[in-house]
Protein backbone atom coordinates (compact mmCIF):
# COMPACT_ATOMS: atom_id res chain seq x y z
CA UNK A 1 0.00 0.00 0.00
CA UNK A 2 1.06 3.48 -0.76
CA UNK A 3 2.18 5.80 2.00
CA UNK A 4 -0.84 8.12 0.57
CA UNK A 5 -3.27 4.75 0.04
CA UNK A 6 -2.15 4.24 3.79
CA UNK A 7 -2.99 7.68 5.73
CA UNK A 8 -6.36 7.36 4.00
CA UNK A 9 -6.89 4.19 4.80
CA UNK A 10 -6.27 5.32 8.71
CA UNK A 11 -8.25 8.42 8.29
CA UNK A 12 -11.11 6.16 6.82
CA UNK A 13 -11.01 4.04 9.90
CA UNK A 14 -10.73 6.75 12.76
CA UNK A 15 -14.04 8.68 11.41
CA UNK A 16 -16.64 6.09 12.07
CA UNK A 17 -14.93 5.57 15.56
CA UNK A 18 -15.35 8.72 16.28
CA UNK A 19 -19.30 9.03 15.12
CA UNK A 20 -19.17 10.31 11.77
CA UNK A 21 -18.84 13.56 9.95
CA UNK A 22 -22.10 14.75 11.77
CA UNK A 23 -20.63 14.62 15.24
CA UNK A 24 -17.40 16.40 13.92
CA UNK A 25 -17.67 20.58 14.66
CA UNK A 26 -13.61 20.83 13.92
CA UNK A 27 -10.54 19.46 12.60
CA UNK A 28 -7.13 20.82 13.52
CA UNK A 29 -3.42 18.99 14.63
CA UNK A 30 -0.36 19.59 16.34
CA UNK A 31 2.86 18.42 15.97
CA UNK A 32 1.75 14.38 17.41
CA UNK A 33 -1.98 14.92 17.26
CA UNK A 34 -5.46 14.84 15.55
CA UNK A 35 -7.61 17.31 17.39
CA UNK A 36 -10.93 16.99 16.46
CA UNK A 37 -14.22 18.86 18.00
CA UNK A 38 -17.31 16.64 18.90
CA UNK A 39 -20.63 17.06 19.18
CA UNK A 40 -20.95 13.95 21.80
CA UNK A 41 -18.45 12.25 22.23
CA UNK A 42 -20.48 9.17 23.84
CA UNK A 43 -20.39 8.03 20.59
CA UNK A 44 -16.53 7.44 20.47
CA UNK A 45 -15.61 3.83 20.19
CA UNK A 46 -12.43 4.30 22.20
CA UNK A 47 -11.52 0.98 22.77
CA UNK A 48 -12.06 0.07 19.10
CA UNK A 49 -9.94 3.75 18.43
CA UNK A 50 -7.53 2.66 20.22
CA UNK A 51 -6.94 -0.89 18.37
CA UNK A 52 -5.99 0.46 15.04
CA UNK A 53 -2.43 0.06 14.56
CA UNK A 54 -1.72 3.64 12.97
CA UNK A 55 -3.29 5.02 16.96
CA UNK A 56 -0.79 5.14 19.41
CA UNK A 57 -3.52 6.66 22.29
CA UNK A 58 -6.27 9.34 22.89
CA UNK A 59 -6.04 12.11 25.14
CA UNK A 60 -8.85 13.97 26.10
CA UNK A 61 -8.97 17.68 26.87
CA UNK A 62 -11.16 20.61 25.16
CA UNK A 63 -10.90 18.48 21.92
CA UNK A 64 -10.32 14.97 21.16
CA UNK A 65 -7.15 14.59 20.56
CA UNK A 66 -5.67 10.98 18.99
CA UNK A 67 -2.39 10.42 19.00
CA UNK A 68 -0.46 9.37 15.72
CA UNK A 69 3.13 10.63 15.98
CA UNK A 70 4.75 13.07 14.14
CA UNK A 71 4.32 13.08 10.39
CA UNK A 72 1.91 10.91 10.09
CA UNK A 73 -0.67 13.57 11.93
CA UNK A 74 0.37 16.00 8.90
CA UNK A 75 -0.57 13.21 6.35
CA UNK A 76 -3.66 11.91 8.15
CA UNK A 77 -5.13 15.45 9.03
CA UNK A 78 -6.04 16.35 5.01
CA UNK A 79 -7.10 12.86 4.39
CA UNK A 80 -9.34 12.64 7.23
CA UNK A 81 -10.92 16.63 6.53
CA UNK A 82 -11.55 15.17 2.85
CA UNK A 83 -13.52 12.29 4.15
CA UNK A 84 -16.23 14.52 6.27
CA UNK A 85 -16.09 16.83 3.61
CA UNK A 86 -17.18 14.18 1.10
CA UNK A 87 -19.64 12.36 3.93
CA UNK A 88 -21.27 16.07 4.80
CA UNK A 89 -22.11 16.72 1.00
CA UNK A 90 -23.45 13.28 0.76
CA UNK A 91 -26.22 11.18 2.87
CA UNK A 92 -24.43 9.91 5.92
CA UNK A 93 -25.77 7.30 7.35
CA UNK A 94 -26.38 7.89 11.63
CA UNK A 95 -23.53 7.64 13.62
CA UNK A 96 -22.30 4.14 15.05
CA UNK A 97 -23.46 3.61 18.31
CA UNK A 98 -20.84 3.15 20.68
CA UNK A 99 -19.67 -0.42 20.83
CA UNK A 100 -20.84 -2.33 24.12
CA UNK A 101 -17.86 -3.18 26.57
CA UNK A 102 -16.99 -6.53 26.53
CA UNK A 103 -16.78 -8.34 30.02
CA UNK A 104 -13.40 -8.72 30.77
CA UNK A 105 -12.04 -11.85 32.53
CA UNK A 106 -10.39 -10.97 36.25
CA UNK A 107 -6.99 -10.36 35.67
CA UNK A 108 -6.05 -6.66 35.02
CA UNK A 109 -5.50 -6.56 30.59
CA UNK A 110 -4.18 -3.70 28.62
CA UNK A 111 -7.96 -3.03 27.81
CA UNK A 112 -8.69 -2.20 31.93
CA UNK A 113 -5.71 -0.44 31.60
CA UNK A 114 -6.68 1.81 29.04
CA UNK A 115 -10.61 2.15 30.18
CA UNK A 116 -8.68 3.51 34.01
CA UNK A 117 -6.71 5.82 31.90
CA UNK A 118 -10.10 7.38 29.85
CA UNK A 119 -11.20 7.57 33.33
CA UNK A 120 -8.06 9.75 34.64
CA UNK A 121 -7.91 11.29 31.63
CA UNK A 122 -11.91 12.76 31.95
CA UNK A 123 -10.86 13.42 35.94
CA UNK A 124 -8.20 15.54 34.95
CA UNK A 125 -9.98 17.48 31.89
CA UNK A 126 -12.85 18.08 34.83
CA UNK A 127 -10.04 19.71 37.29
CA UNK A 128 -8.32 21.40 34.72
CA UNK A 129 -11.96 23.43 33.14
CA UNK A 130 -10.51 26.58 35.93
CA UNK A 131 -10.34 30.09 34.40
CA UNK A 132 -6.57 30.38 35.04
CA UNK A 133 -6.00 26.50 32.65
CA UNK A 134 -8.29 27.38 30.47
CA UNK A 135 -6.89 30.89 30.07
CA UNK A 136 -3.15 29.45 29.64
CA UNK A 137 -4.56 26.62 27.15
CA UNK A 138 -5.90 30.02 24.88
CA UNK A 139 -1.56 30.96 25.26
CA UNK A 140 -0.57 27.57 24.26
CA UNK A 141 -3.03 27.85 21.39
CA UNK A 142 -1.22 31.12 20.20
CA UNK A 143 2.07 29.42 20.19
CA UNK A 144 1.56 25.47 19.31
CA UNK A 145 0.92 26.68 15.26
CA UNK A 146 4.33 27.98 15.12
CA UNK A 147 6.12 24.72 16.08
CA UNK A 148 6.41 23.59 12.74
CA UNK A 149 8.77 26.64 11.73
CA UNK A 150 10.35 26.82 14.50
CA UNK A 151 11.59 22.79 14.45
CA UNK A 152 12.42 23.69 10.61
CA UNK A 153 14.26 26.79 10.94
CA UNK A 154 16.10 25.79 14.43
CA UNK A 155 17.10 22.52 12.47
CA UNK A 156 18.83 24.38 9.26
CA UNK A 157 20.52 26.83 11.99
CA UNK A 158 21.81 23.59 13.52
CA UNK A 159 23.29 22.52 10.37
CA UNK A 160 24.31 26.03 9.46
CA UNK A 161 26.46 26.46 12.40
CA UNK A 162 28.21 22.81 11.70
CA UNK A 163 28.81 24.10 8.42
CA UNK A 164 30.42 27.23 9.89
CA UNK A 165 32.59 24.96 12.38
CA UNK A 166 33.59 23.31 9.93
CA UNK A 167 34.68 25.36 7.17
CA UNK A 168 32.71 23.84 4.59
CA UNK A 169 30.62 25.43 1.94
CA UNK A 170 31.45 29.20 3.28
CA UNK A 171 29.24 30.34 -0.31
CA UNK A 172 26.06 28.86 1.37
CA UNK A 173 25.96 29.76 4.86
CA UNK A 174 24.78 32.84 4.53
CA UNK A 175 22.15 32.09 3.11
CA UNK A 176 21.35 29.05 5.04
CA UNK A 177 21.80 31.46 8.15
CA UNK A 178 19.11 33.83 6.17
CA UNK A 179 16.37 31.23 5.95
CA UNK A 180 17.07 29.98 9.27
CA UNK A 181 16.44 33.61 11.00
CA UNK A 182 13.92 34.62 8.63
CA UNK A 183 11.01 33.34 10.96
CA UNK A 184 12.45 34.21 14.34
CA UNK A 185 13.24 37.96 12.82
CA UNK A 186 9.32 38.37 12.36
CA UNK A 187 7.82 35.73 15.07
CA UNK A 188 6.30 38.38 16.49
CA UNK A 189 4.04 39.40 13.61
CA UNK A 190 2.92 35.41 13.51
CA UNK A 191 2.30 35.88 17.38
CA UNK A 192 0.53 39.14 17.12
CA UNK A 193 -2.05 37.73 14.08
CA UNK A 194 -2.61 34.26 16.37
CA UNK A 195 -3.21 36.34 19.13
CA UNK A 196 -5.83 38.63 17.85
CA UNK A 197 -7.66 35.10 16.17
CA UNK A 198 -7.65 33.20 19.31
CA UNK A 199 -9.08 36.15 21.47
CA UNK A 200 -11.96 36.97 18.60
CA UNK A 201 -10.24 40.01 16.92
CA UNK A 202 -9.65 40.01 13.23
CA UNK A 203 -6.13 38.60 12.80
CA UNK A 204 -4.27 41.09 10.70
CA UNK A 205 -4.89 43.64 12.59
CA UNK A 206 -2.72 41.71 15.17
CA UNK A 207 -0.18 41.01 12.92
CA UNK A 208 -0.23 44.69 11.95
CA UNK A 209 0.11 45.91 15.46
CA UNK A 210 2.85 42.95 16.36
CA UNK A 211 4.92 44.20 13.28
CA UNK A 212 5.82 47.27 14.99
CA UNK A 213 7.76 45.98 17.17
CA UNK A 214 10.19 44.64 14.82
CA UNK A 215 9.85 47.31 12.36
CA UNK A 216 13.81 48.93 11.67
CA UNK A 217 12.98 52.55 12.50
CA UNK A 218 11.61 52.25 16.29
CA UNK A 219 15.01 52.91 17.14
CA UNK A 220 14.25 56.31 16.20
CA UNK A 221 11.54 56.30 18.83
CA UNK A 222 12.23 57.19 22.78
CA UNK A 223 10.28 55.71 25.87
CA UNK A 224 11.15 55.79 29.51
CA UNK A 225 14.47 57.94 29.07
CA UNK A 226 16.22 55.97 26.07
CA UNK A 227 15.89 54.61 22.61
CA UNK A 228 13.59 51.57 21.69
CA UNK A 229 15.27 48.66 19.67
CA UNK A 230 13.77 46.93 17.56
CA UNK A 231 12.49 43.58 18.47
CA UNK A 232 12.15 45.20 21.86
CA UNK A 233 9.55 43.34 24.25
CA UNK A 234 9.73 40.43 21.35
CA UNK A 235 6.61 37.90 21.60
CA UNK A 236 5.79 39.23 24.96
CA UNK A 237 5.43 42.58 23.69
CA UNK A 238 3.76 41.04 20.50
CA UNK A 239 0.85 39.03 22.69
CA UNK A 240 0.13 42.14 24.80
CA UNK A 241 -0.06 44.47 21.51
CA UNK A 242 -2.36 42.48 19.81
CA UNK A 243 -4.78 41.81 23.37
CA UNK A 244 -4.86 45.42 23.31
CA UNK A 245 -5.68 45.75 19.88
CA UNK A 246 -8.54 43.08 20.55
CA UNK A 247 -9.76 45.35 23.04
CA UNK A 248 -9.43 48.07 21.36
CA UNK A 249 -11.44 46.40 17.92
CA UNK A 250 -14.29 45.65 20.23
CA UNK A 251 -15.13 48.47 21.90
CA UNK A 252 -15.14 50.39 18.48
CA UNK A 253 -17.08 47.58 16.72
CA UNK A 254 -19.49 48.38 19.90
CA UNK A 255 -19.78 52.18 19.27
CA UNK A 256 -18.64 53.07 15.67
CA UNK A 257 -21.91 53.44 13.13
CA UNK A 258 -22.05 50.85 10.63
CA UNK A 259 -21.87 53.16 7.87
CA UNK A 260 -18.28 54.01 8.70
CA UNK A 261 -17.55 51.08 10.71
CA UNK A 262 -14.70 49.76 8.01
CA UNK A 263 -12.57 53.16 8.00
CA UNK A 264 -12.62 54.18 12.10
CA UNK A 265 -12.21 50.55 13.76
CA UNK A 266 -9.18 49.63 11.96
CA UNK A 267 -7.61 53.13 11.63
CA UNK A 268 -8.57 53.54 15.73
CA UNK A 269 -7.32 50.03 16.63
CA UNK A 270 -3.88 50.53 14.92
CA UNK A 271 -3.23 53.74 16.18
CA UNK A 272 -4.22 53.54 19.96
CA UNK A 273 -2.53 50.43 20.61
CA UNK A 274 0.45 50.83 18.21
CA UNK A 275 1.45 54.32 20.36
CA UNK A 276 0.69 52.13 23.77
CA UNK A 277 2.95 49.65 22.09
CA UNK A 278 5.85 52.07 21.64
CA UNK A 279 5.15 54.40 24.35
CA UNK A 280 4.59 51.62 27.03
CA UNK A 281 4.55 47.98 25.79
CA UNK A 282 7.68 47.38 24.40
CA UNK A 283 9.75 48.34 27.05
CA UNK A 284 7.79 46.51 29.69
CA UNK A 285 7.77 43.49 27.97
CA UNK A 286 11.38 44.06 27.16
CA UNK A 287 12.05 44.07 30.95
CA UNK A 288 10.20 40.72 31.78
CA UNK A 289 12.31 38.98 28.86
CA UNK A 290 14.82 40.30 29.95
CA UNK A 291 14.32 39.28 33.63
CA UNK A 292 12.79 35.37 32.27
CA UNK A 293 16.71 34.93 30.62
CA UNK A 294 18.45 36.45 33.71
CA UNK A 295 16.23 34.14 35.96
CA UNK A 296 16.74 30.93 33.78
CA UNK A 297 20.78 31.43 33.93
CA UNK A 298 20.65 32.60 37.49
CA UNK A 299 18.63 29.25 38.61
CA UNK A 300 20.57 26.70 36.47
CA UNK A 301 23.49 28.43 37.48
CA UNK A 302 23.39 28.50 40.90
CA UNK A 303 20.83 25.21 41.52
CA UNK A 304 21.30 23.36 38.40
CA UNK A 305 20.97 19.69 39.57
CA UNK A 306 18.38 20.74 41.97
CA UNK A 307 16.64 22.88 39.32
CA UNK A 308 16.76 19.93 37.33
CA UNK A 309 15.62 17.68 39.07
CA UNK A 310 12.45 19.78 40.08
CA UNK A 311 12.12 20.17 36.36
CA UNK A 312 12.72 16.60 35.57
CA UNK A 313 10.13 14.75 38.41
CA UNK A 314 7.60 17.40 38.51
CA UNK A 315 7.18 18.32 34.37
CA UNK A 316 4.19 14.77 33.89
CA UNK A 317 2.74 16.05 36.86
CA UNK A 318 2.26 19.50 35.23
CA UNK A 319 0.66 18.23 32.08
CA UNK A 320 -1.83 16.29 34.37
CA UNK A 321 -2.59 19.82 35.75
CA UNK A 322 -2.71 21.27 32.47
CA UNK A 323 0.04 24.12 33.95
CA UNK A 324 2.43 22.90 31.51
CA UNK A 325 0.97 25.33 28.87
CA UNK A 326 2.38 28.27 30.99
CA UNK A 327 5.99 27.20 29.71
CA UNK A 328 5.94 28.02 25.99
CA UNK A 329 5.63 31.49 26.02
CA UNK A 330 9.15 31.12 28.35
CA UNK A 331 10.35 28.59 26.16
CA UNK A 332 10.00 31.03 22.82
CA UNK A 333 11.33 33.87 24.96
CA UNK A 334 14.43 31.74 25.55
CA UNK A 335 14.88 31.22 22.40
CA UNK A 336 13.93 34.74 21.32
CA UNK A 337 16.63 36.01 22.95
CA UNK A 338 19.45 33.37 23.47
CA UNK A 339 18.94 31.05 20.46
CA UNK A 340 17.94 28.16 22.59
CA UNK A 341 15.67 27.15 25.33
CA UNK A 342 18.24 25.38 28.04
CA UNK A 343 14.69 23.96 30.13
CA UNK A 344 13.47 21.95 27.23
CA UNK A 345 16.33 19.23 27.86
CA UNK A 346 15.94 19.39 31.07
CA UNK A 347 12.11 18.70 30.51
CA UNK A 348 12.19 16.42 28.08
CA UNK A 349 14.17 13.80 30.65
CA UNK A 350 10.52 13.39 32.21
CA UNK A 351 10.05 11.03 28.77
CA UNK A 352 12.77 8.88 29.50
CA UNK A 353 11.45 8.19 33.07
CA UNK A 354 8.60 6.86 31.30
CA UNK A 355 10.90 4.83 28.84
CA UNK A 356 12.69 3.27 31.76
CA UNK A 357 9.37 2.45 33.81
CA UNK A 358 7.57 0.81 30.91
CA UNK A 359 10.83 -1.65 30.80
CA UNK A 360 10.25 -2.73 34.09
CA UNK A 361 6.81 -3.05 33.93
CA UNK A 362 7.77 -5.38 30.86
CA UNK A 363 10.30 -7.53 32.52
CA UNK A 364 7.82 -7.56 36.09
CA UNK A 365 4.99 -8.76 34.29
CA UNK A 366 6.05 -11.71 32.22
CA UNK A 367 2.97 -13.46 32.38
CA UNK A 368 0.73 -10.49 31.24
CA UNK A 369 0.80 -10.72 27.62
CA UNK A 370 -2.03 -7.85 27.07
CA UNK A 371 0.50 -5.69 29.35
CA UNK A 372 3.66 -6.24 27.64
CA UNK A 373 2.04 -6.27 24.00
CA UNK A 374 0.80 -2.55 24.49
CA UNK A 375 3.97 -1.43 25.63
CA UNK A 376 5.98 -3.01 22.96
CA UNK A 377 3.50 -0.88 20.78
CA UNK A 378 4.31 1.67 22.08
CA UNK A 379 7.67 1.96 23.44
CA UNK A 380 9.37 3.25 20.38
CA UNK A 381 7.05 5.75 19.89
CA UNK A 382 8.31 6.53 23.82
CA UNK A 383 11.97 6.83 22.56
CA UNK A 384 10.77 9.70 19.73
CA UNK A 385 9.02 11.46 22.52
CA UNK A 386 5.72 10.79 21.90
CA UNK A 387 4.53 9.49 25.86
CA UNK A 388 0.95 9.69 25.92
CA UNK A 389 0.45 5.99 24.94
CA UNK A 390 3.31 4.96 27.82
CA UNK A 391 1.44 7.27 29.95
CA UNK A 392 -1.97 6.70 29.86
CA UNK A 393 -2.00 3.26 28.74
CA UNK A 394 0.80 1.69 31.52
CA UNK A 395 1.85 3.97 33.96
CA UNK A 396 -1.06 6.20 34.74
CA UNK A 397 -3.15 3.76 35.77
CA UNK A 398 -1.25 1.58 37.36
CA UNK A 399 -0.32 4.39 40.04
CA UNK A 400 2.70 3.43 41.68
CA UNK A 401 4.81 2.98 38.41
CA UNK A 402 3.57 6.49 37.33
CA UNK A 403 5.36 7.94 40.59
CA UNK A 404 8.62 6.10 39.77
CA UNK A 405 8.89 6.95 36.11
CA UNK A 406 9.05 10.74 37.58
CA UNK A 407 11.60 9.78 39.44
CA UNK A 408 13.98 8.16 36.77
CA UNK A 409 12.86 11.83 34.69
CA UNK A 410 14.00 13.49 38.04
CA UNK A 411 17.38 11.52 38.17
CA UNK A 412 17.69 12.41 34.01
CA UNK A 413 17.04 16.15 34.53
CA UNK A 414 19.53 16.10 37.63
CA UNK A 415 22.19 15.06 35.53
CA UNK A 416 21.45 17.77 32.81
CA UNK A 417 20.98 20.23 35.04
CA UNK A 418 24.21 19.45 36.85
CA UNK A 419 25.88 20.54 33.90
CA UNK A 420 24.36 23.75 33.15
CA UNK A 421 25.58 24.41 36.09
CA UNK A 422 29.08 23.47 35.81
CA UNK A 423 29.19 25.95 32.47
CA UNK A 424 27.80 23.70 29.64
CA UNK A 425 24.73 24.61 28.62
CA UNK A 426 22.36 21.88 27.14
CA UNK A 427 19.75 23.71 24.88
CA UNK A 428 16.96 23.18 22.01
CA UNK A 429 16.51 25.90 19.32
CA UNK A 430 12.77 24.88 18.57
CA UNK A 431 10.04 23.34 20.92
CA UNK A 432 7.70 20.82 20.37
CA UNK A 433 10.12 17.70 20.04
CA UNK A 434 11.55 15.49 22.62
CA UNK A 435 13.35 12.09 23.35
CA UNK A 436 15.81 11.21 20.04
CA UNK A 437 13.69 13.35 18.34
CA UNK A 438 15.34 16.30 20.20
CA UNK A 439 18.77 15.38 18.78
CA UNK A 440 18.70 17.67 15.54
CA UNK A 441 17.66 20.31 17.62
CA UNK A 442 20.00 20.91 20.52
CA UNK A 443 22.67 23.51 20.94
CA UNK A 444 24.66 25.08 23.58
CA UNK A 445 27.92 27.07 24.38
CA UNK A 446 30.37 24.50 24.34
CA UNK A 447 30.29 22.91 20.30
CA UNK A 448 27.47 20.55 19.19
CA UNK A 449 29.27 17.18 19.97
CA UNK A 450 29.63 18.16 23.70
CA UNK A 451 26.09 19.16 24.30
CA UNK A 452 24.92 15.80 22.09
CA UNK A 453 26.52 13.83 24.65
CA UNK A 454 25.67 15.13 27.57
CA UNK A 455 21.86 15.26 26.53
CA UNK A 456 22.13 11.45 25.18
CA UNK A 457 23.98 10.78 28.79
CA UNK A 458 21.06 12.20 30.63
CA UNK A 459 18.72 10.22 28.54
CA UNK A 460 20.41 6.77 29.88
CA UNK A 461 20.35 8.24 33.28
CA UNK A 462 17.15 8.90 32.66
CA UNK A 463 16.09 5.19 31.46
CA UNK A 464 18.29 3.80 33.86
CA UNK A 465 16.49 5.52 36.71
CA UNK A 466 12.96 4.93 35.59
CA UNK A 467 14.19 1.44 35.27
CA UNK A 468 15.59 0.60 38.85
CA UNK A 469 13.03 2.87 40.62
CA UNK A 470 9.62 1.09 39.17
CA UNK A 471 11.57 -2.53 38.70
CA UNK A 472 12.19 -2.41 42.96
CA UNK A 473 9.62 0.34 43.85
CA UNK A 474 6.58 0.36 41.70
CA UNK A 475 5.30 -2.63 42.68
CA UNK A 476 3.45 -3.95 45.71
CA UNK A 477 3.17 -7.70 46.21
CA UNK A 478 -0.71 -7.38 46.02
CA UNK A 479 -0.59 -5.60 42.58
CA UNK A 480 1.90 -8.12 41.26
CA UNK A 481 -0.35 -10.95 42.24
CA UNK A 482 -2.82 -9.39 40.13
CA UNK A 483 -1.24 -8.28 37.58
CA UNK A 484 1.54 -10.89 36.62
CA UNK A 485 -1.29 -13.14 35.11
CA UNK A 486 -1.93 -14.52 31.41
CA UNK A 487 -5.12 -12.48 30.89
CA UNK A 488 -6.89 -15.96 30.29
CA UNK A 489 -5.75 -17.32 33.94
CA UNK A 490 -7.88 -17.19 36.50
CA UNK A 491 -7.52 -14.29 38.93
CA UNK A 492 -5.54 -15.03 42.42
CA UNK A 493 -7.79 -15.15 45.07
CA UNK A 494 -6.85 -11.93 47.11
CA UNK A 495 -9.21 -9.46 49.22
CA UNK A 496 -10.61 -6.52 46.81
CA UNK A 497 -7.62 -6.15 44.44
CA UNK A 498 -9.03 -4.25 42.34
CA UNK A 499 -10.16 -1.73 44.98
CA UNK A 500 -6.60 -1.33 46.69
CA UNK A 501 -5.45 -0.61 42.89
CA UNK A 502 -7.80 1.96 42.60
CA UNK A 503 -6.85 3.23 45.86
CA UNK A 504 -3.05 3.40 44.46
CA UNK A 505 -4.22 5.23 41.14
CA UNK A 506 -5.95 7.79 43.52
CA UNK A 507 -2.74 8.85 45.22
CA UNK A 508 -1.15 9.69 41.65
Amino acid sequence: MSEENKHRATAAAILPLVGGAANVTSVAHCMTRLRLGLRDRSLVQEEALTALPAVMGVVEDDTYQIVLGPGAVARVTPEFEALVAAERAGAPEEPAAPAAPAGGSDPVTAEELAAQGAALRAERKARNATPFKLFLRRIANIFVPLIPALIGCGIIAGLNGLLVNLGRLPGLTPALAAIASGFMALIAVFVGYNTAKEFGGTPILGGAVASIIVYAKVADVEAFGQHLSPGQGGVLGALAAACLGVYVEKRCRRWVPESVDVLVTPTVTVLVSGLATLFGLMFLAGEVSSWIGDAADWLLAHGGAGAGLLLGGLFLPLVMLGLHQALIPIHTTLIEGAGFTVLLPILAMAGAGQVGAALAIYLRLPRNTSIRTTIKSALWPGFLGVGEPLIYGVSLPLGRPFVTACAGGAFGGAFVGLFNQLGTDVGSTAIGPSGWALFPLLDGNHGLAQTIAVYAAGLLVGYVGGFVATYWFGFTKTMLAELNVAPDAPAPASPAPVATEERVTEKV
